[in-house]
């Protein structure tokens, strides 16, 4: 099944897989936007002239954060779900995936979440593991990686870890949407592209996966640092089990 022009078979999904296409009157970008090669790509001391800076501090504002790494962590985290749900969306139900070259791609940093995406041009590409894993680790984490670390002291091995978790949270709420819409295949190719993509040599030693009565599970080896958030915890696949009481070496990875 190829991909339809405006990829409708993602709306039923919800919004973390929701792929708009640039041409829909209804949902045609607010104003101009950076592509997202523009974002990994620019520099510029001025806040407002640097999207991905705009996006780390809008988001550490939201939490009142107390570091701006935090910001940048969670604004990573949010933008991975982001492309990862609608890659491994297209791949479950369609069998292939749409080009998620960055150039294609329009990014809102002042929107709310989830991150809002609009692509371009669809254009269409095998659903295999392999190219899945050349659109979102190769084409956007990695770049995306490198560009908040020139700004903030992120550690590497977590935002890998954001990257995992992101997947792992993809894959399980893909593989219970096919199972509560009488999709089998649907939850097979997720089940299956998920197990490949975690074999990757960046998301490998992440974590552990394991499958429970309620559906795939996962516990990272990293901290996404949201427990220093004001009233913030641990997240459910956290290496820590509670928020620790002083401000530890941060596992990485």
């Amino acid at each position: 099944m190829d991909l339809d022009p405006d990829l409708a078979a993602l709306r039923p999904l919800g919004g973390f897989f929701r792929l708009h296409v640039v041409g829909d009157p209804t949902r045609d970008p607010p104003r101009p936007l950076p592509t997202l090669a523009h974002v990994y790509e620019h520099r510029s001391s001025d806040v407002y002239g640097d999207p991905l800076t705009f996006r780390v501090r809008k988001v550490n504002r939201a939490l009142r954060a107390p570091e701006e790494r935090i910001g940048a962590s969670v604004a990573q985290q949010g933008l991975a779900a982001r492309l990862w749900s609608a890659a491994l969306g297209c791949a479950a139900l369609y069998g292939r995936i749409p080009d998620l070259d960055p150039r294609l791609l329009l990014w809102d940093p002042d929107g709310s979440a989830p991150d809002d995406l609009w692509l371009t041009e669809v254009r269409s590409l095998p659903g295999d593991a392999a190219s899945v894993a050349s659109a979102v680790l190769d084409g956007h984490l990695e770049p995306l990686s490198a560009a908040l670390r020139a700004r903030h002291p992120v550690a590497p091995g977590l935002l890998r870890g954001n990257a995992a978790s992101a997947l792992a949270a993809t894959a399980r709420q893909l593989e219970l949407w096919a199972h509560a819409h009488d999709r089998p295949d649907a939850a097979a190719r997720a089940r299956d592209l998920t197990a490949e993509l975690f074999a990757h040599p960046l998301l490998t030693d992440t974590g552990t996966r394991t499958r429970t009565a309620a559906g795939p599970a996962f516990r990272r080896r990293s901290c996404c640092l949201y427990y220093r958030v004001p009233g913030g915890g641990v997240c459910g696949d956290c290496c820590f089990t509670r928020p620790p009481r002083s401000s530890p070496n941060v596992p990485s990875g």
